[in-house]
This record gives C-alpha cells, structure tokens and sequence, in this order.
C-alpha cells in the first residue's frame, strides 16, 4: 500500500474493504516514521500503545461487520500542545518536558471516538509561539519539500507529517496564523473554523481569544470531513458556540458559480513575492472561469492588523503562562532558597527566549499607566478589522488572498530578526482577530518547486463555502516523501 497517497476517505474505504487491517496499517506508519522522521523531526512522542489499542478496536470492528465510525482507522498526528491522557505533553517547552496529562483534548477525543488512530504528538513553537517551527525547545521541524527551509510555524510539525506522508492527516492549532501558514509553505490544506466552532477544551492556551484548533490535510474534502467531526458544542468549553453543524463534505458538491469573491487590494501591495502573486491571481482566474463574480473590495484597517495582534496576543499570553511557576507542575529549579527566588530561577531556566519575549511585552502592555495606551487601543482596532470584515461580507461571498507574503525561507534567516518573523504572518492575522474561519490550499508552486497557498476567508460560521471555493481552486502536491512502504 502507498503510504504517500492516502486520504482520510481513501483509508476507511480499504479497512472497510478488508484490503489492509488497521493494526497493519499503523504498524507500516509507525516504520516509515522511524525510517524518515529523523530527519524532519516532525514529531516528539509517539504513542504506540495507544495507537495499536485504538487499532484493534477498528480491527474488532470490521470483524463483526458492524457499522464503522467516518475515520476508522485513519492515522493521524496532534500538535503537541493538546492534552493527552497519559501520553507525554510538552507544548514544545522545557517547562512541560516530562507533564503526563490526567485528561484528553475534546478535540481529540472527538476524533477517536471517530475512528482515528493517534500516531503521537507533533513538534511546535514552544507554546505555539511563532511562524518558523524554529522556537521548540526540542529542535527545528524541516520542511519535507526542502528540509533546508522552515515548514512554518507554529503548526509546522503537523504541516510538516502530512506533507511527508508521515500520518494522512493531523490537528494544529491557529492564534495568529499558525495552521494557515504552515499549510502553506508545506503545500498542504490547512482550515482554521470560526472562533467558538471547535472547542478548546485541553488546548494549551497561548491567547485565549484567538486559540483555535483545526485539520491539517491533503485534501480539502479530507479538511471537511474532520472539521466535521470535531466541531460542534461542548459543555467544557464556555466558548464554544451553539451553532448547528453542516454536513461539510457533503456540501463540497454545490457549485461555486454566482458566488461573489472579494480580492482585498491591501493584500497585494508591497512585500508580496512575485511568483506568490502570479500564482494567487491564476487561481482568482480560475473562480473567474467557474462562473465566480470577483469583486475588488477594500479591508481598511489592514495595516494595523500586526501591532494590534502583537498587543492582545503577548498581554494574553503573559496571563496564561503566569500558571507555569514551578509549583503545581512542570519544570522546577532546583537550589532555590526562596519562593520568589525558585518562581524566577525555574521560568528563566525553562522558558525559551519567544515566549520570555512575548511574556515582557504582555505583561508591560497591561501594566499600570500603560494599559489604556495599549491593551486597550488594540482591542479598539480590533473591533475596526471586525467591522471591515462585516462590512465586506455585505458584498461578497468569500475573501481571497494570499496566505503569507512568500513561500517558505531558510532555516535560520529570519531567527535574528523578531519583526522580519512577525511580518510573515500579515496576511493571517486578520482573520484571527476577527474571530472568521479561513482556509489555505496549495495553489502552485515557485520555479524551484517551493508550495504556495492561496487563503480564503469567510463569514462567522460560513466555512461551508470557504471549503467549496477552496476546492475550487485547490491544486494537489504529491507527498514530498521518497517511496512506500509495501
């Protein structure tokens, strides 16, 4: 069987089919990542024991002849910042090496009760902190289309597996970007829903009002199919929206055409890479062609989209990383005399320099004399990026952009310089801040081979047609993985 090529419909077909068992099925996965993930480093626990139980499960299953749950036996990866019962947590930190959670994700409780199996956890930005994959206390994820270069961040472990053909699809989480971009610099589809259509319950929280988690995938009916799964309700998270859930999938069929699309002239300005550009517009031509009506709108207050994120982002993560102190859980100096001395010794020693970084700027946002001036202004122009957003969908349909400004840089370029890496989500971030769901699909590739992505954005609880415009101009990139397994 051809590892590479297989799609989470692809995969429950041939287990229902018999042609391959779940249990062999992840034993095969389990052998190509030791054989090649080495050299990606796309993930940082694996949970074989787990996996195989899960396996047998489905196996048992087949066996009776009973009906099979929509992702039996689909092998999947979650992003190492989404709480597994008794499996190893990390959230790509030193300050959590050796936390063991009591307790699953909802999100990824959801999928298993789907079917799927769970491979292990995958590398990140320590925290989710970044846009390279380069801040993980664990070392860099490469991009398995050019490992000299960064897979993106901070989902990069789980663009990275899915683009290796390492799991057929995996779980990441998006705060400023952090699933669209990496989708985008490893060619694959990564899907961001509205605020409040998954739950959050178990995600290690970087920014709680922009925390979201979503599919990572091959395909966009492959993204459906698991949006579909794990979105919805639940009790345990106060933020999770009552909203009916759509049969996605099943909605991919509905023709685009008549649809209006907005393209965004602050999205196409200075910065934007030339062949990223050529690319965009050939699939804006391609929504032209399927009968799509392409409206050139205007998102005014774009400008102002990366200050106000770096303010709400880092204040609220400087509020939820005061819980890692060495006390309750997680890493704790050792040598310390007193309470203050070990709260400090044990945050300096186990927290990277991004998120020491972003902790700084948060705390000084919301400190006395300086909260009106900051925290404040930026949940001001927070609500004028809402109302561009409100005010164009009055008019369209969908928004199409490009998902970042180029395609994937080299390890290392960009590690000196904070802003030139806060700059590479520009054209993300928006879409966060408004609370939209947004998706990118691979939408060509450079003259050297490099992905490129094409995103659009969608009204709250619309992703139903982001999903069809999305397939509409997805363009597949075989897996970067050299061979198969038999």
């Amino acid at each position: 069987m051809d590892l590479n090529s297989l799609t989470v419909e692809s995969t429950r077909a041939a287990i229902a089919a018999k042609q391959i068992t779940a249990s062999n099925l992840v034993k095969q996965f389990y052998d190509k990542i030791k054989a090649e993930d080495p050299e990606i480093h796309a993930y940082l626990t694996l949970c074989q024991d787990r996996a195989l139980k899960q396996a047998k499960r489905i196996d048992d299953l087949v066996g009776k002849g009973a009906p099979l749950p929509p992702l039996a036996g689909v092998p999947i990866g979650t992003k190492d910042v989404m709480v597994t019962k008794g499996v190893r947590t990390t959230a790509g930190s030193k300050i959590l090496e050796n936390f063991v959670p009591p307790y699953d994700c909802t999100a990824v409780m959801r999928l298993e009760a789907a079917g799927a199996i769970v491979l292990g956890k995958l590398n990140c930005d320590e925290f989710a902190m970044g846009s390279s994959n380069e801040n993980s206390a664990y070392g860099p994820v490469r991009n398995p289309r050019d490992k000299s270069r960064v897979p993106g961040g901070s989902s990069g472990g789980s663009a990275a597996a899915v683009a290796a053909g390492t799991a057929v699809a995996t779980l990441g989480s998006d705060t400023g970007g952090s699933i669209r971009q990496p989708a985008s610099f490893c060619g694959v589809v990564g899907l961001m829903a509205t605020y409040g259509r998954v739950s959050r319950y178990g995600l290690i929280a970087f920014a709680s009002s922009l925390d979201h988690i979503g599919p990572l995938t091959k395909t966009v009916k492959d993204a459906a199919i698991l949006l579909g799964v794990i979105a919805g309700r639940d009790p345990l998270d106060s933020t999770s929206a009552d909203v009916p859930v759509p049969d996605y999938a099943a909605d991919l069929a509905k023709p685009v055409s008549g649809l209006k699309i907005g393209v965004p002239k602050e999205y196409f300005g200075e910065g934007l890479d030339a062949e990223v550009r050529a690319a965009v517009e050939n699939g804006i031509s391609k929504l032209r062609s399927a009968g799509c009506d392409i409206v050139p709108i205007s998102l005014p207050h774009t400008a102002y989209a990366i200050p106000t994120y770096y303010v709400i982002a880092t204040a609220e993560a400087s509020a939820n990383l005061a819980r890692f102190d060495g006390v309750r859980y997680g890493y704790r100096a050792k040598g310390s005399r007193t309470l203050s001395d070990m709260y400090r010794k044990s945050r300096d020693q186990a927290f990277g320099a991004e998120v020491k970084r972003r902790i700084m700027l948060g705390t000084y946002a919301l400190s006395s004399g300086y909260y009106d001036a900051y925290y404040l202004k930026a949940q001001r122009v927070r609500t004028l990026l809402t109302r561009d957003f409100e005010q164009a969908f009055q008019k369209v349909d969908a928004i199409v952009t490009p998902t970042a400004p180029t395609p994937a840089f080299k390890l290392g370029e960009k590690s000196d310089d904070p802003l030139s890496m806060y700059l590479a989500d520009i054209y993300t971030v928006t879409a966060d801040l408004a609370g939209v769901p947004g998706i990118s699909v691979p939408c060509g590739r450079t003259a050297s081979g490099l992905p490129i992505g094409l995103q659009v954005l969608g009204k709250h609880f619309d992703e139903g047609t982001i999903l069809r415009v999305g397939n509409a101009v997805f363009s597949e990139i075989p897996s970067a993985s050299e061979g198969s397994l038999p």
